[in-house]
């Protein structure tokens, strides 16, 4: 295979909302209640909901600039690159990176739906929350049949609503929701409270792959709060191991053992060993424990009921046999900070070249396919969505990196937690002014 033979779908991007997803969704009461664009003094572009400002992070929308002008302060759309938040853009911009398909984690919203879970009207919250899914399947996923798996999110608050609406979703063709990673850290219970149940179930029956991705608990991973940047950084994805941990030893897959779960932008190199250690822990400590797999082990259970994502992981490839293979799905990242847009492919290939061909073609687009219930194929001839085919559709798409301004942290020196602190703090300040 050749580097312009992949075909690529990726499981984790994000949308950036643009100010309209609400409009002619909702009724009187819940249009009066729903977040609203609004242009600051500073020139910020900021959603404000009950009452507050929402904060904005401007990593989650820094491709397509230079480096040196990430940052954590607001952003205004004119200085966000046209596919964050625009469809059609985002289709040439996942053309020119050779991507086929992808699916797209909120940001206003949270990858739990908590934006509205914060009303204390629960019955708006629900109508807002079902108006942003309908505006996420039919609009953005549904303008350019098979380049968009549909990604809906849940009302946390109530776990029969939760179900009511992965039925509701898989009905329009959407078999992914998102969920938390750790519900207790939101004030929730946990992945080992029986609370979710009527959701696990609804997921199981309805082939709904329930997706926990980074961040979903809320939580950062600060070692300290004058700890480099770098250190956040460096832990994020690997922190995910925790609800790894979570999801093994909790009763959810002897319950539903048919259930999906997908650990989205949690990288894979860290699972062989992850493996190892639970069934080190199974057998060493289950006399006392009451933990009980039957004629299995923990690892298996991981093998059979987790998706694995990765963004840019040799080592999980090197060791890939350690996981299941038919699990094992990539990921771009756009428009965040750690994305691979507009080298993708070519990053890609430097842990690929070499492999067999059924093992690429399993971890590039078949897995996600076949778990997320996608079929592009159906819609593009196979022929014309390779990562050659993509780009020789977008050659006037210019990836050059742009420049809004000096860097935001060039004159702070190493930045910490406490750095960008002060920054979101003054931010916020401005946005309530």
């Amino acid at each position: 295979m050749r580097l312009d033979d992949m075909i690529l779908v990726s499981v984790d991007d994000h949308v950036v909302e643009p100010p309209h997803i609400f409009e002619g969704r909702l009724s009187g009461k819940a249009a009066e209640a729903a977040p609203k664009m609004t242009k600051l003094e500073s020139g910020m572009d900021a959603w404000v909901f009950n009452g507050s400002p929402l904060p904005t992070v401007g990593l989650n929308a820094v491709v397509g600039r230079v480096p040196e002008e990430y940052g954590l302060d607001p952003l205004s759309f004119d200085e966000m690159r046209k596919g964050c938040f625009d469809i059609d853009e985002r289709i040439r911009d996942m053309n020119v990176n050779g991507v086929l398909g992808s699916m797209n984690f909120p940001s206003i919203a949270g990858f739990a739906g908590t934006l509205f879970m914060t009303l204390d009207d629960k019955k708006i919250a629900l109508e807002l929350l079902r108006a942003y899914n309908d505006w996420h399947v039919d609009d953005w996923c549904g303008t350019h049949p098979g380049r968009m798996i549909p990604l809906g999110i849940t009302c946390p608050w109530d776990a029969d609503e939760m179900a009511a609406e992965v039925r509701r979703l898989a009905d329009k063709g959407c078999h992914a929701v998102s969920f938390s990673e750790n519900p207790e850290k939101i004030g929730l219970p946990s992945l080992h409270s029986d609370n979710w149940d009527p959701f696990w179930d609804a997921c199981e029956e309805a082939n709904t792959v329930v997706c926990l991705h980074i961040g979903s608990s809320s939580q950062t991973v600060i070692t300290a709060m004058d700890a480099p940047i770098d250190t956040m950084i460096t832990l994020q994805p690997m922190n995910i191991v925790q609800c790894a941990a979570d999801l093994v030893w909790s009763p959810i897959f002897r319950k539903f053992p048919d259930l999906r779960i997908a650990l989205s932008e949690g990288g894979i190199g860290w699972i062989p060993y992850f493996l190892e250690r639970i069934d080190y822990t199974y057998q060493h400590h289950k006399a006392w424990t009451n933990q009980d797999f039957g004629d299995r082990l923990p690892s298996q259970v991981f093998n059979e009921n987790i998706i694995t994502c990765f963004i840019d992981d040799a080592v999980g490839i090197e060791l890939r046999h350690h996981l299941n293979l038919d699990h094992i799905t990539w990921e771009c990242d756009y428009p965040h900070s750690d994305s691979t847009w507009p080298d993708a492919p070519e990053i890609a290939w430097k842990f690929l070249q070499g492999l067999p061909d059924d093992e690429i073609n399993k971890i590039t687009h078949q897995n996600a396919m076949r778990e997320f219930s996608f079929d592009p194929f159906q819609h593009i001839p196979k022929e014309d969505c390779t990562v050659g085919a993509l780009r020789a559709q977008a050659t006037d798409v210019d990836t050059t990196p742009v420049s809004h301004g000096t860097g935001k942290f060039q004159e702070e020196g190493i930045v910490t937690a406490i750095t960008l602190s002060e920054r979101i703090a003054q931010s916020m300040k401005d946005m309530s002014q």
